[in-house]
């Protein structure tokens, strides 16, 4: 695949009319009623069973690998397709979310470049589980950032990661505080908002399609649980059904190893010398 000034400019401009056009935006009002609750977890795989009894709508799950050091505790990380389907069976949704760094090894922190190693990883696992096309995966900011870390890391990696899920078929989500889903809207990036409570100072942003209410303070079938309100009836749900086959996709590394997706880390670099020449 090959993305050059014209066809970026193309799908950038694509993404904006796309974003304007109500029919393709989340139904959400963080001042209106709750539709319901979702859960997210890392540390275990609660059954689908036990998340129907408690009367949440799903989970928001990570298409994303363990972080070293994490291996021997986070187990629930990736989603599996065999997750997904027991969903289905039960009634419940998934929605996507790619976390892999955190905290001084946060995905953003490499900008742009950061979006070559990161987004194919996100792409394929979501296929991998069973997630269609037409679906948002969540990038998560898992930070109360400066406004200078927002422009310089931030954004360029948004803006890459967003050209690369949409090159391939997908939309973008923003899971981040308050003042990230407010900067990432003023920038025209993302459709999806996932929001959580740390530096927000209280504030639920109203275009929050999901709101992380309450983290670690939960259990379900012995997993830690965070708990979220969803404020849409579409917050980026979806179920496997017949979406994909049984095969896995070959994950990517560091390396420029295609995902079978329709993008790999060749396309997100080619994005990032094109964000490079525009901004200068």
């Amino acid at each position: 695949m090959q993305i050059n000034r014209r066809g970026f400019l193309k799908a950038t401009t694509g993404l904006a009319t796309i974003g304007a056009a109500s029919m393709f935006m989340p139904k959400a009002n963080a001042l209106g009623a709750i539709k319901g609750t979702v859960i997210d977890y890392a540390a275990g795989v609660p059954s689908a069973a036990s998340i129907k009894n408690a009367g949440h709508l799903g989970a928001v799950r990570y298409v994303s690998q363990r972080r070293p050091g994490t291996e021997s505790w986070m187990i629930g990380k990736p989603v599996t397709l065999a997750e997904t389907r027991a969903f289905e069976q039960n009634g419940l949704k998934t929605a996507s979310v790619y976390q892999y760094g955190k905290a001084e090894t946060a995905d953003w922190k490499n900008g742009a470049a950061g979006a070559a190693t990161h987004a194919p990883q996100a792409i394929a696992l979501h296929v991998a589980a069973g997630g269609p096309k037409n679906r948002p995966i969540y990038v998560a900011i898992d930070d109360n950032p400066s406004w200078s870390e927002y422009t310089n890391q931030i954004r360029p990696y948004l803006q890459a990661f967003n050209v690369a899920l949409s090159a391939a078929g997908y939309q973008l989500g923003v899971y981040g505080n308050y003042n990230v889903i407010n900067w990432a809207i003023a920038d025209g990036l993302g459709e999806f908002f996932w929001m959580h409570n740390w530096g927000s100072e209280g504030k639920i942003h109203p275009r929050t399609t999901i709101h992380q209410i309450r983290i670690d303070k939960d259990t379900l079938d012995g997993v830690g649980i965070d708990m979220n309100n969803v404020y849409a009836d579409d917050w980026g749900q979806w179920t496997p059904g017949n979406a994909v086959d049984d095969a896995i996709p070959t994950i990517p590394g560091n390396s420029n190893t295609g995902t079978g997706t329709g993008i790999d880390a060749d396309t997100i670099n080619q994005v990032i010398k094109i964000l490079g020449t525009l901004s200068s």
